[in-house]
C-alpha cells in the first residue's frame, strides 16, 4: 500500500459524527476513548456460540487457477511495525499465538518495514516443518541499504536500514524473490503478489498504465517462468483499486492466478467488488486473497479507515446500525465482518492484521462462531449489506 493512503491526515474529520455509546460497550469497546473507540492494540471481544473447533479449510474448486488450503490468514504490516514500532519479543509472541490458534497462511512484504516483517516472520517459521504453512509476499520495490533517512517514516518507524526503488522488470521481480527467500530463510515462496500497482500510488513514476506495461513483459512473465520451475506456487497483484487485476484478466498478458485485493471487500463496502472486479477476475479462474476485511481496523472499532482518519461520509452512522443488529443477535462486529469477508466462493482467505496475541486470537476464534441466518435477513432487510452478496452458510 502507498504513501498517501498510509499517511495520517487532519483529525477531527469525524468528530460530529454520533456513536452508538451503549452497543460499543457492549461490545467491550473502551468508551472513554474519543468518539468510544479503540486504542491500538485493544482487542474487541469474540461474542456468539463457538461451534468449530478449527478454522476453516478450502476444497478445490474446479477452473480455479491457484487456491490456498487455508481460509484464514494473518497479514504482516503490524510485525513490520506500521505506525508504531513493536519490540522482536511481541512480534514473535503475535505469531506464536496465530500458530497456536491454527493460523497456516501468513503473507508478508519486504515493504513492511522494509524486510522486517518478512525477517521476523522468517525467524517463527524457520522452527516449524516446511510445507505445513503458506506464505504469501510481494514484488514491485527492490530494497537497497541505506545509511541516510527513510522514507515515510511516520508510515514504518524503526524499520529496518533499507530503502527502495520501483522495479516492475523481469530481474527486479526475480531478484526481489530471491531476497525475499533469504530474508526468511525458507525453501519457497506459495504466492507473489506485485505490489502497489495501483492508480492510487501517488509514488509512482509517471501513470500506472506505463508501469503495468513494462511488468507485463517483465514481472509477468519471469513469475510465471518461477511458478513453472517450481520456486512459487502462484502469482497475481496486490493492490488497493482492482484496475490492474482487472485489466490482465481481460487482455492479452499473462494470466494471474489469484490476487490480493485490499481494501475493496468488507462488510461496509462491498457492491462494486461484487458486480464488475469478481465477476471479471471469476472468468479466468482467478482466485482471491482479501486484505483489510476490517477496514484497517474500522469494524473493530478504530477511529480510522483504510489506513486513514478520513472516513468516508456515512461510515461511522452505517457502523453503528451494523453493530445494533449484531447487539440483537448476540454477535461482534468483527465476528460478522471476518465471516462475510470469507463468503464469496471466490475468495481464498481473508488475512486481518494483529499487533498483540489477544487480535489474532480473537480473530481467530471469530472464524468458528455459529452466526445466526436471521442475522443476515435482517442487514439485507435493512439495506446494510447487498441483497445479493454471499452470506456465511
Amino acid at each position: 500500500m502507498q504513501r498517501r493512503k498510509f499517511l495520517a491526515a487532519a483529525s477531527g474529520a469525524v468528530g460530529a459524527m454520533a456513536i452508538n455509546a451503549k452497543v460499543f460497550a457492549q461490545s467491550g469497546v473502551d468508551a472513554s476513548l474519543p468518539n468510544g473507540l479503540t486504542a491500538r492494540g485493544s482487542i474487541m471481544p469474540t461474542r456468539g456460540r463457538v461451534v468449530r473447533d478449527s478454522l476453516p479449510r478450502n476444497e478445490p474448486v474446479a477452473g480455479m487457477r491457484y487456491r490456498t488450503p487455508f481460509r484464514f490468514g494473518m497479514g504482516g504490516t503490524q510485525i513490520g511495525n506500521i505506525f508504531e514500532p513493536i519490540s522482536e519479543a511481541q512480534a514473535q509472541s503475535v505469531l506464536q499465538a496465530a500458530w497456536e490458534a491454527g493460523v497456516r497462511y501468513f503473507d508478508t512484504s519486504p515493504f513492511y518495514g522494509y524486510g522486517l516483517s518478512e525477517y521476523r516472520l522468517g525467524q517463527f517459521l524457520r522452527s516449524q516443518r516446511p510445507g505445513s504453512y503458506v506464505v504469501s509476499t510481494k514484488v514491485g520495490r527492490v530494497l537497497k541499504a541505506s545509511r541516510g533517512s527513510l522514507p515515510n517514516a511516520s508510515l514504518w518507524p524503526s524499520p529496518a536500514p533499507f530503502s527502495y526503488t520501483y522495479d516492475f522488470t523481469a530481474s527486479g521481480a526475480r531478484r526481489s524473490v530471491e531476497d525475499s527467500l533469504q530474508r526468511m530463510g525458507i525453501p519457497q515462496i506459495d504466492m507473489v503478489f506485485i505490489h502497489d500497482l495501483s492508480p492510487d500510488n501517488t509514488e509512482l513514476d509517471g501513470p500506472w498504465q506505463t508501469h503495468f506495461a513494462v511488468a507485463a513483459q517483465g514481472a509477468m512473465v519471469e513469475l510465471t517462468r518461477m511458478r513453472e520451475e517450481g520456486l512459487i506456487g502462484g502469482w497475481g497483484f496486490g493492490i488497493n483499486t482492482p484496475d490492474a487485476a482487472v485489466l490482465a484478466a481481460t487482455s492479452s498478458v499473462p494470466t494471474p492466478d489469484i490476487v490480493l485485493l485490499a481494501c475493496q471487500y468488507s462488510l461496509i463496502e462491498h457492491t462494486q467488488a461484487l458486480d464488475k472486479t469478481f465477476p471479471a477476475l471469476q472468468r479466468k479462474g482467478i482466485s482471491v486473497v482479501l486484505g483489510t476485511p476490517l477496514n484497517d481496523g474500522f469494524l473493530g472499532g478504530r477511529s480510522r479507515y483504510h489506513f486513514s482518519d478520513q472516513i468516508p461520509a456515512g461510515a461511522v452512522e452505517k457502523r453503528a446500525r451494523l453493530m445494533e443488529v449484531a447487539d440483537r443477535f448476540g454477535i461482534d462486529i468483527r465476528t460478522a465482518a471476518l465471516q462475510f469477508a470469507a463468503a464469496p466462493s471466490i475468495v481464498s482467505a481473508v488475512i486481518p492484521g494483529a499487533r498483540v496475541p489477544g487480535q489474532v486470537r480473537a480473530n481467530a476464534e471469530s472464524m468458528k462462531v455459529d452466526i445466526p441466518a436471521g442475522f443476515w435477513t435482517e442487514l439485507q432487510r435493512l439495506g446494510l449489506i447487498a441483497s445479493h452478496a454471499p452470506v456465511p452458510a
